[in-house]
């Protein structure tokens, strides 16, 4: 699978070796001699709350 975008996460299925992508550039990350596991990544949801102020 071709790395994507920044913050993706891939993991080794043979040694177990992870990697998170800080910069992209294109091709297939390898490890071990297979293509790495791209890991689900957990998204944060941003929530915005009224100020509490005068309440």
């Amino acid at each position: 699978m071709a790395v994507e975008k920044v913050g993706e996460k891939y993991r080794c299925n043979v040694c177990g070796n992870e990697v998170v992508v800080t910069e992209v550039g294109g091709g297939i990350l390898v490890c071990c001699g297979q293509d790495m596991e791209l890991l689900e990544t957990e998204t944060s949801e941003v929530i915005n709350l009224p100020d509490s102020d005068g309440f």
